[in-house]
Order: C-alpha cells, then structure tokens, then sequence
C-alpha cells in the first residue's frame, strides 16, 4: 500500500504546525516512503512495515525535530545525525531544511547503502559517513548532533558531545527515561505520543 501526497501531508500536520516548508516535501517524503518501503522488504531497515505508521513514528517524528531546531541554525549550518539507520532523523530535516549541510553517520553496511540510494532518489548533497562516528577526523564538529534509536544513549551522548561545535547544540529523540539527568536537556513532547520526547540543550 502506497499513500498519497496529501495523505502524507494529512499525517505530518500535527508535526509541523504551522512551520514553512518546502514546496515539494510532501513529493519527496513519497519517494523517500516507497523507496524504504522496497528496500525494507528484503533488508531490515525498519520493525516498522505499515507506510502510515511509518509517516508518522519515523517522518513525523523527524521533521518535528528539525521544526524545533530550525530556530537554532544559520542558512549554512551543520548537523550530524549520529546512528542514522535508514535515515531518521537526518533525512527528513535535510528534505525540511534544504540549505543544512547534514551528515548521516551509519556503520551498518547496508544501511549505509540505502542512505545513499535514497540522497541520490532524492537529489540531495547529504553526505553518507558508512563508519563509526569514533572513527571521523578528530576535527570534525557539527553545530547539531541528534540522535535517536541508538544503542546505548548514555555512552552516545558522550561521544556525540566531543562533535559539537563551540555554541551548538545536542537533540536526541526518545522515551521519558532516554537520558540521565546529568546531561541538562529539556523535554518536549511529540504529538501523538505519551512516551516520546524531543530533548534539547537548555
């Protein structure tokens, strides 16, 4: 079952308010679902199978993020999306905020390699890090790192903390008990969810 562009649209509403978009969003996020959805059928991307579910936990989810971080950044600003698996949350900001310079870091290989089939579909300068994030020059620094789904949160966000540039900022997306209270970062709710939050730096 494929969704069409105003469905999609319909199920992102709560996410985005009233925040700009671009105009063809809604026309890349079908492209983006139907790609996932193919690859998803032979390579395990994503638990999640139902393309509405998959509109609203994982594009959702994203763009509520880069709702929320657009606020924060300059035209020309950087974000590492740290353990990116099939894209999530980097993508979709990337499709929200055209003019950010986004990195997806992804070791699994073939994750790496839908990331870079789908910023091809997409038509996008994304760069694909198919590595460690431990393993990038020790000179490389984001004005954003976000992370979400990632094994062990807590030792992620020690290392995703030595990849921030001076001022920026860390996100991560998930449950209530995600993150001890040592690393500062407010808690906003995320629409349609009683146990998933959107953390950023105070």
């Amino acid at each position: 079952m494929t969704l069409t562009e105003p469905q999609i649209g319909a199920l992102l509403a709560p996410y985005l308010g009233d925040a700009p978009t671009p105009p063809n969003l809604h026309a890349q996020l079908s492209v983006y679902l139907d790609l996932l959805l193919r690859w998803n059928a032979r390579t395990n991307l994503t638990a999640i199978r139902d393309p509405e579910e998959i509109v609203r936990r994982h594009f959702g989810e994203s763009l509520f993020a880069g709702v929320h971080l657009a606020p924060l950044l300059p035209t020309d600003a950087t974000l590492l999306d740290f353990g990116s698996g099939a894209g999530f949350p980097g993508l979709p900001i990337q499709l929200l905020l055209p003019e950010l310079q986004v990195t997806l870091a992804e070791s699994q290989g073939k994750k790496a390699s839908f990331l870079r089939e789908a910023a091809r579909a997409l038509d996008l300068k994304t760069e694909v890090w198919a590595k460690r994030v431990e393993e990038m020059p020790a000179d490389r620094r984001f004005r954003i790192v976000i992370l979400r789904a990632v094994d062990n949160m807590d030792a992620a966000m020690d290392i995703a903390i030595t990849r921030i540039l001076p001022f920026g900022s860390l996100a991560a997306l998930g449950g209530e008990h995600l993150l001890d209270e040592s690393h500062q970062l407010k808690m906003i709710p995320v629409p349609g969810s009683h146990s998933t939050f959107l953390y950023l730096c105070n």
